[in-house]
């Protein structure tokens, strides 16, 4: 400060005064006692640069010492406002989290019943049955915890289904007694008792991403575009056969509302043509990051413009002699893009 004031001074002196100063004794002066040097800039910038890195790493640890906060919080209203939906939450299949919420919040099973059948919804990742496009289920049974897609004549611009486990993959869980597939995509073979005329399942653009499966394999399809890209598996069999599908998309105008769901736990998947004579019809079908083992992951009776198969890992007997992932010769494809599908051992 005192620095500063002679400066001032210095400047504001009568003329004879300043005739006194040597010429550019002013500027010396300011830049010896206000210009800092090299060394004393560095370091000013480096308490600046240190501060708010602290300042920074202090928020941050605020703010995520809230977001425990509400996310306990939200999870202690989810348990005491639908014990059920609260266990289910917390890791437990749906045989467990009946029980523990007849048990430990009391009611009996009859409001237990009332808190599992209120507002299921695929967007939420509720198991059921779904007549596609609906978000409520038609069909629901606790006996089983299967998602369960069915599509008909509507058309249907979306469905992806994402960040799930399947089958046995999770403690507690079976396949559906009787079932011996973990998943299922695509139509139905014509049977004769009860009477079912072939379906298809037809999608402008198929991907298959991400999966873990004990088995994966493709049969009866049809692809413009056909990409098996970076697979892994402990035996694989990829023998599809060049033909002329044609390209293909969905329109069909105002058709439904996309359907999308993201995380749980099923014990078993299925997205089909399940009406007897008629084909389902989706132009995106997307099913990505799914863990699943107890049976295979079957793509069967699918009529597409392009499949995608990418990034999966397929197996884990370790033994090479048995084929894992097999694209059968039932399989017709216009183009093709087969690329780095390798075999290893501990899948």
């Amino acid at each position: 400060m005192d620095r500063l004031l002679d400066f001032l001074d210095c400047l504001l002196s009568p003329p004879q005064r300043v005739w006194n100063i040597k010429p550019g004794s002013a500027l010396r002066f300011a830049l010896a006692h206000f210009v800092p040097t090299p060394l004393g800039a560095y370091k000013t910038i480096l308490e600046a640069r240190n501060w708010v890195l602290a300042t920074a790493d202090y928020l941050k640890s605020e703010s995520d010492k809230w977001r425990r906060v509400f996310a306990t919080l939200k999870m202690v209203w989810v348990l005491l406002a639908s014990p059920y939906r609260g266990a289910r939450a917390v890791g437990l299949n749906p045989q467990a989290a009946i029980g523990a919420s007849a048990i430990f919040f009391g009611g009996g099973t009859a409001i237990v019943a009332d808190q599992v059948l209120e507002g299921r919804s695929f967007q939420r990742g509720d198991s059921g049955v779904y007549t596609a496009p609906l978000d409520v289920p038609t069909e629901w049974s606790e006996a089983n915890n299967t998602l369960d897609v069915q599509l008909g004549s509507t058309e249907i611009g979306t469905i992806v289904i994402e960040n799930v486990t399947v089958g046995t993959a999770y403690t507690g869980s079976a396949l559906p007694t009787g079932e011996t597939n973990a998943i299922l995509i695509g139509g139905l073979p014509e049977t004769t008792t009860p009477a079912f005329t072939e379906t298809f399942l037809e999608v402008g653009y198929l991907t298959i991403e991400k999966w873990a499966c004990d088995d994966l394999n493709l049969t009866n399809i049809e692809a413009y575009q056909l990409n098996i890209k970076y697979n892994a598996s402990d035996g694989q069999s990829i023998s599809p056969v060049a033909g002329t599908p044609r390209n293909r998309g969905i329109g069909g105008g105002n058709r439904a509302d996309s359907m999308t769901t993201s995380g749980g736990l099923y014990d078993q998947i299925k997205v089909q043509a399940a009406t007897s004579g008629v084909n389902g019809k989706v132009d995106v079908l997307t099913l990505s990051n799914i863990n699943s083992s107890g049976g295979p992951c079957v793509l069967d009776r699918i009529k597409a413009g392009t499949i995608d198969v990418i990034l999966n890992e397929i197996g884990g007997d370790a033994d090479f002699s048995t084929k894992e992932f097999t694209i059968a010769t039932t399989v017709v494809y216009k183009n093709i893009l087969n690329v780095d599908n390798v075999e290893v051992s501990g899948l």
